[in-house]
C-alpha cells in the first residue's frame, strides 16, 4: 500500500514539473515574440484645422538634433445673418476688440490690409469689423459656395500670423464709432439716446453681424440712425427699426416720437433703380397678359 502511494506521489510530482516546464516555455516564447515585434510610433492624424486659435501641432521626435517647425492653425466659424448676402465669420480671436469699422469700397479699405484683400475677391462688396467677428457682404450674383474658400484662406492667414488690422494707429482710432460718444454740447435727451444705443441696441444688432450709427435727433422728436454691416440693405431692417429700436427708445425717453433710417446717396440711387426695374417688369407683365387675353377668352 505504501509503495503504491509513493508511486502515485512521484507520478503526480513528475506531471506537475512537466506542466510547469510547459508553462515556462510558453511564457518565454511569448516574451520573445513581443520583444522581437517592432513598436510603431503613434502618429497624430487630427484635423487640419484646430478647434481654437494659436494651437500648435503635436511635436514629433527630433531627428539629428533639429526640431521640426511648428504649424499654427485655427478654426473659423460662420454664422448666418438675417441678410442672405451677408455672412458672419468668427475667427476665435479678437478683431476690433472695441468698436467697429466698415469698408464699402476699395478706397476706404486701403486703411486695412485685411479689408483690401477681402475686397479684392470678385463678388465681395462690403467688409465690416466687429469686436470678435468679420462680416462679409456680397452681391447676389456670386454664391457663398464659391466665395467662402477664398475668404477662409485670407482670414486664416491674417489672424494666424498676427498681422496688424490697420496700417497705423491713427487709422485704427478713426475707424471706431464716434457717434455715441456723449459730448458736452449734447442735451440730456441726446445723451440718453446715445447711452441706450450704445448699451442696449448695439450689442443686440452685433449678434446679427451688424451695427447702428447715431446720426441725429430732430426737433420733431425723430431719432435718425444708420444701419451698417449685415443690416445694411436687409429686408428685415424696417422691422428692426420699428418693432425693436423705436419702441424701446419711445418707452424710456418720452421726447422720442419715432426712429428713421438715413440712407446714403448710393443707397438712394440703388433703391430708385430697383423701383424702376420693378415698374418695368410690372408693365411687361401687363402687356403680355393683354396680348394673351384674346386667346384666353372663351
Amino acid at each position: 500500500m505504501s509503495r503504491l502511494t509513493s508511486k502515485s506521489i512521484r507520478a503526480l510530482t513528475s506531471a506537475r514539473s512537466a506542466s510547469n516546464r510547459t508553462i515556462e516555455s510558453a511564457v518565454r516564447s511569448w516574451t520573445r515574440s513581443i520583444s522581437s515585434t517592432p513598436i510603431r510610433a503613434a502618429v497624430h492624424r487630427g484635423p487640419t484645422l484646430a478647434t481654437a486659435s494659436g494651437i500648435h501641432a503635436p511635436k514629433a521626435a527630433p531627428s539629428f538634433g533639429v526640431a521640426p517647425p511648428q504649424c499654427r492653425s485655427m478654426f473659423i466659424q460662420t454664422e448666418t445673418t438675417p441678410n442672405d448676402d451677408s455672412l458672419k465669420f468668427i475667427p476665435g480671436v479678437g478683431v476690433m476688440g472695441e468698436g467697429t469699422a466698415e469698408f464699402l469700397d476699395t478706397r476706404s479699405a486701403l486703411k486695412s490690409p485685411l479689408a483690401i484683400r477681402l475686397m479684392g475677391i470678385e463678388g465681395v462688396k462690403a467688409i465690416f469689423y466687429g469686436p470678435d467677428f468679420v462680416t462679409v457682404s456680397k452681391d447676389s450674383e456670386n454664391p457663398w459656395a464659391v466665395l467662402k474658400p477664398e475668404i477662409y484662406s485670407i482670414l486664416m492667414e491674417h489672424f494666424s500670423t498676427g498681422l496688424p488690422l490697420f496700417r497705423s494707429e491713427e487709422d485704427r482710432e478713426a475707424a471706431g464709432p464716434q457717434d455715441t460718444r456723449i459730448l458736452d454740447t449734447d442735451s440730456e435727451t441726446v445723451a440718453m439716446i446715445k447711452e441706450l444705443l450704445e448699451s442696449r441696441v448695439r450689442p443686440a444688432i452685433m449678434e446679427d453681424g451688424g451695427d447702428i450709427e447715431y446720426r441725429g435727433f430732430s426737433d420733431e422728436g425723430i431719432v435718425e440712425v444708420k444701419l451698417k454691416g449685415s443690416c445694411r440693405g436687409c429686408s428685415s431692417s424696417t422691422v428692426t427699426l420699428k418693432s425693436g429700436i423705436e419702441r424701446m427708445l419711445m418707452h424710456y425717453i418720452p421726447e422720442v416720437k419715432g426712429v428713421e433710417q438715413i440712407l446714403d446717396e448710393e443707397e438712394v440711387i440703388a433703391l430708385d433703380e430697383f423701383a424702376k426695374l420693378e415698374e418695368r417688369l410690372a408693365k411687361n407683365g401687363k402687356n403680355k397678359d393683354s396680348k394673351m387675353a384674346p386667346y384666353m377668352s372663351v
